[in-house]
């Protein structure tokens, strides 16, 4: 667990968000989520809207760390079927344990952002490693506008993870395959 009390604080308020959605996303859950002192995330975050922005930042603190080290260990796919291995493999992290707990947060914030356009700014995607991997296989492949394919592959890949997080049932390499191969067309 990490040391600094807001990001304890934002942590737990992720699980709860995941576990109870935007109306159980409370300070008191929170305390109880984080086993602090009642009144302990109120002293750090006065209101909700604080809360929730410590939350969406810690959110996308947390997934730009992981993508950054996924691009970090993985070169660039020699072929499409490495492709497809890798992005099935961070889809499985994102359905799965903590990786679960923050795409349910995630959609949570996206959703609550359309009311809260600062939200929004924190959400927005950012530069990665991964996202980089994904542009350079595109790009080496011979895919003319390769930062628009990612884009698109990266989003269909984001609507799957919702839909079977939603829908219930996990992935399969299957599943991923025709979202890379229009990628390449």
């Amino acid at each position: 667990m990490p040391r600094d009390r807001r990001a304890v604080l934002a942590d737990a308020a992720i699980d709860v968000l995941a576990r109870s959605g935007m109306r159980g996303l409370t300070h008191r859950a929170v305390d109880r989520e984080a086993e602090v002192p009642p009144g302990t995330t109120s002293a750090y975050f006065r209101t909700r809207q604080a809360l929730l922005t410590a939350l969406v930042r810690r959110l996308v603190e947390r997934d730009q760390a992981e993508l950054e080290e996924t691009g970090r260990r993985t070169p660039v796919p020699r072929d499409a079927e490495e492709l497809v291995a890798g992005i099935t493999a961070l889809m499985e992290r994102r359905l799965t344990g903590d990786g679960r707990r923050r795409s349910l947060a995630r959609y949570a914030c996206a959703i609550e952002s359309v009311h809260h356009p600062e939200l929004r700014e924190i959400l927005t995607p950012r530069e990665n490693a991964g996202r980089d991997v994904v542009r350079a296989f595109l790009a080496a492949q011979g895919v003319g506008d390769a930062e628009d394919r990612t884009v698109t592959l990266l989003t269909c890949v984001d609507g799957l993870v919702f839909d079977r997080l939603v829908n219930g049932g996990g992935v399969s390499p299957g599943d991923v395959r025709g979202l890379v191969a229009a990628a390449l067309r």
